[in-house]
Parts: structure tokens; sequence; C-alpha cells
């Protein structure tokens, strides 16, 4: 078997405490699928787990169309930081990006406006509201 046959670069996104609500508004903002959770209360090692984090979420998995994005409340000590990457959403309609653009502003900070760039018809960069980074496009015109 050759090493193309399984090896995948999966983005894993740690909330500090914050996954549950981040899972909540991505499936509002994004149209997510929540594919699992594991709760710390369900490690057979409990010993290992942050304290007061029973309830709060170990790992997790959501989809966005095609990709696969991995999560967890981390430490639990409240502060998520999310420095030196972004996420990109390519979309193939404008309405598209013109919804999902709006939707992780809400509460967020909007870094760029959608707006035509030479590389596509809307082009738009959004820090949403626990700190990560997205960049929305929609589908270049293909010569």
């Amino acid at each position: 078997m050759s090493t193309k046959d399984y090896n995948v670069v999966q983005p894993y996104l740690f909330y500090d405490g914050r996954c549950e609500e981040a899972l909540e508004f991505y499936k509002s903002a994004l149209d997510a699928e929540v594919l699992m959770v594991v709760r710390y209360k369900e490690n057979p090692d409990p010993s290992r787990n942050p304290p007061g984090s029973d309830n709060k979420i170990m790992h997790a998995r959501f989809q966005v169309g095609g990709s696969v994005v991995f999560v967890s409340d981390g430490h639990c000590a409240g502060k998520p930081s999310f420095e030196g990457f972004s996420l990109s959403l390519t979309v193939p309609k404008e309405a598209d990006a013109d919804r999902f653009f709006n939707a992780l502003a809400d509460g967020g900070q909007i870094r760029m406006p959608l707006e035509k760039t030479f590389f596509s018809p809307r082009f738009g960069m959004v820090t949403d509201r626990f700190g990560v980074l997205w960049m929305v496009l929609v589908t270049p015109n293909q010569p």
C-alpha cells in the first residue's frame, strides 16, 4: 500500500472549554454536521482529565461540505488561541459566500470585506467569535 492511499492532513482545533458552543455555532452558521462527540467523562483514564471537565468535549468531528474538522475543549482553561493559520471555505456561488461570511462575522471581526479580487469573484477574511480566522471565497473561474 502506498502512503498516498491513507495520508490525510486534518485540522484539529482546541476551543479551551468552548467547543460545544463552537459546534452549535458552526451548525447554524455553516450548515455543519456534527459527526461524533466524546466527552471527558467517557475517558477510560479520568485521572488525565482537566479538573471539572466531565461534560466538556474531549474529541469531536464536524463536517462542512466535503471537509472534516476535528475539535476539542483541550485543557478547558477558557482561553482559546488560534494563531498562524486560517480555514479556507470555498463555495460555488456568491450568495453562499455572503451567507457564510455574514454568519461567521456575527460576534466576530471582519478582517477583509467580501469583494471581487483578481483570483475570485468574491473573497473575504473574517475572524469568528472564537478567534478562528476564515477565508471565504467563491470558486474561481477556471480558464
